[in-house]
């Protein structure tokens, strides 16, 4: 079923702000409806202060649902710093390099990755974005200690862009920034795709060295997405030693290969190479295998940029919200000499 925008509109023009008695769509509260398949999506957009969140949120709600009983809705609400501008296209976006980061397959340490490659590229003074586009399973927030932040909306050059969040000297956007920490996100393709177009092109990312995107595990909508919206510049893999995760590399590979993706793969990381306890440094244990991932490097034909041992700081630092490179270590090595290899790549821009 196909839900006409204009009804939407005309419905929740019936809404009053108790505050001015102007309706929510006179007052630009109402904006970006998307109606695809069985889905409306939209934003509303509130003043900072504005003590009617809730209430108009519920209102909304209440005057949609009759109307269109078995449609999914889909509500973010924003914050407003600027007054409301004349609706135009989003503007271009001018970043250097778009980084995605992808696996195969969950559970191989990516979120983990792009958390720390970020902060690395940030150390060495670039000026760096880090765009969390798992949509079903935001880790960013918590990785970085944001979970009650709330990004606004600022005026630009004539535009209502979302301003990022920023920690470590890294612009932050997530999904898991406008949801509560325990809920689910139960969305449908295009509701997802619907709200990541919206963070990769509504988002003042403009003049960033680096964007690395977190990309969901697997091949899907989200790809694709990402890939359309945005000009990524190159990919990056990431694995474990283990068969199973090796096995996933090769689709991961293929579909930025394929020709109507066609994004360079810049190069593998293998994760959890090895344990090396505490109390004994020098020491490797192999728990998933050993070299998996350069055999795997060399058969696909993509650079190998660097193993990443298992230590217990990492999980301590994901913890704590605070990035594993930025404490020192063997880690800290890891990523230097992963982001060292990611620079000498011939599709990167300096």
């Amino acid at each position: 079923m196909i839900h006409s925008i204009e009804r939407i509109t005309e419905l929740l023009s019936e809404i009053k702000h108790p505050e001015t008695g102007k309706d929510i769509v006179t007052l630009g509260i109402v904006q970006n409806i998307e109606t695809e398949n069985n889905i409306i999506a939209m934003n509303l957009v509130f003043k900072p202060n504005d003590a009617f969140v809730s209430s108009i949120k519920r209102a909304v709600e209440e005057k949609i649902k009759p109307v269109f009983p078995d449609a999914e809705l889909r509500i973010l609400n924003l914050k407003r710093q600027s007054p409301k501008l004349p609706k135009k296209e989003y503007p271009d976006i001018h970043i250097k390099n778009i980084i995605a980061i992808a696996s195969g397959k969950g559970g191989v340490g990516k979120s983990t990755v792009s958390v720390n490659l970020a902060s690395v590229l940030a150390q060495r003074g670039f000026k760096t974005g880090l765009l969390d586009a798992d949509v079903y399973g935001p880790s960013i927030p918590t990785m970085l200690a944001m979970n009650d932040v709330r990004p606004v909306m600022i005026e630009r050059d004539g535009f209502e862009l979302i301003e990022p969040v920023e920690k470590f000297g890294i612009k932050c956007l997530s999904i898991g920034f406008f949801l509560n920490p325990d809920d689910a996100v139960i969305w449908r393709g295009p509701a997802a795709t619907g709200a990541l177009r919206q963070f990769a092109k509504q988002c003042n990312w403009d003049g960033l060295d680096f964007l690395v995107v977190d990309l969901p595990p697997g091949t899907g909508d989200v790809h694709l997405t990402v890939t359309q919206e945005l000009d990524v510049t190159a990919a990056i893999i990431v694995t474990t030693p283990q068969k199973v995760a090796l096995a996933d590399v090769v689709r991961g590979t293929n579909m930025f290969r394929n020709k109507d993706i066609n994004v360079p793969v810049a190069g593998l990381i293998e994760n959890m190479a090895w344990f090396t306890p505490a109390e004994l440094p020098d020491n490797r244990y192999y728990i998933f295998g050993k070299d998996g991932g350069k055999r795997m490097a060399e058969e696909t034909g993509i650079p190998f940029l660097g193993e990443i041992p298992i230590v217990q700081s990492i999980r301590e630092s994901g913890d704590a919200g605070v990035p594993a490179v930025l404490n020192g270590s063997v880690i800290a090595d890891a990523f230097q000499k992963i982001l060292d290899g990611l620079l000498q790549q011939p599709v990167i821009k300096k």
